[in-house]
């Protein structure tokens, strides 16, 4: 089996191997990956961080040998927190822009290696200290906050279908990629994260930073969301912005109707 690492600012996965073809995920610099098998310039890939399949160019892959790949699998890694911020390949004497939730495996201080490649990086990277278990009510309060502080830094971000950045991002991409910022591990679809975490009875038991999950008339689940306070959730439906919701679903403001209909509200931690 061969391995790699994104070592690019964003990369498009593809479900087949095609310019053409739909963009089903992004990876983001630091995410490594397992290569499953080939076509021509395309390599079928696994990700590492969800288990997510599909194709990239094979220009875009930095191939690892099998300990490297260990190595920075089993690393410390922390997540930038910068919109955009510069990250310096200091072995190649240049720089690259790094987007928010990108991977720094192995940091340390400022520094860190991919084989022989050395970089640094002086930008926001993530704090999990907020998620530590709680022995106050306030101080759970204060973690939950902080879930919808990091979801916040995608307010207003287009939708894209397969985005998991603010530049464009889908509704499991921004869920994800907001636990992502605090080392929580989510599934890549909504359908996939439903099978989280505990199911709630009713919308007035939920906390900030619980998932909503929407399904359409065959009953598939097809939308989520992150709850906040004061029955409002945010989540990415046209751009990322806040909506009211009640036991029926996401009421839009703007549209004057119910746009998601309530599936069940889950908590994850």
């Amino acid at each position: 089996m061969e391995f790699g690492i994104c070592l690019q600012s964003v990369v498009a996965v593809r479900s087949d191997p095609s310019h053409k073809s739909e963009m089903v995920t992004q990876l983001l610099f630091g995410e490594l990956f397992r290569v499953r098998s080939k076509d021509s310039k395309w390599l079928r890939i696994e990700l590492a961080y969800d288990d997510y399949k599909g194709w990239i160019l094979a220009g875009q892959s930095f191939p690892l040998e099998e300990p490297e790949f260990l190595r920075l699998l089993n690393a410390e890694t922390q997540t930038s927190l910068d919109l955009v911020q510069l990250l310096t390949n200091e072995t190649q004497q240049s720089v690259m822009p790094l987007i928010l939730g990108s991977s720094l495996p192995g940091i340390d201080g400022q520094r860190f290696l991919v084989g022989d490649t050395a970089f640094s990086f002086d930008g926001l990277i993530s704090d999990t200290s907020t998620l530590e278990k709680s022995v106050t009510i306030r101080e759970r309060q204060i973690s939950r906050q902080s879930i919808i502080d990091d979801a916040m830094l995608y307010l207003n971000a287009p939708y894209l279908w397969g985005g998991r950045t603010p530049f464009g991002i889908d509704c499991s991409g921004f869920v994800q990629m907001v636990y992502k910022l605090k080392k929580i591990k989510l599934l890549r679809d909504a359908s996939q994260q439903a099978m989280h975490g505990e199911p709630l009875n009713f919308v007035s038991e939920a906390e900030p930073g619980d998932l909503a999950f929407f399904d359409n008339e065959e009953g598939n689940i097809t939308h989520v969301g992150l709850m906040m306070d004061n029955h409002r959730i945010i989540h990415a439906s046209g751009n990322v912005h806040i909506d009211p919701i009640d036991h029926q679903g996401i009421y839009s403001e703007r549209e004057k109707r119910y746009t998601h209909k309530l599936r069940v509200i889950k908590r994850i931690f």
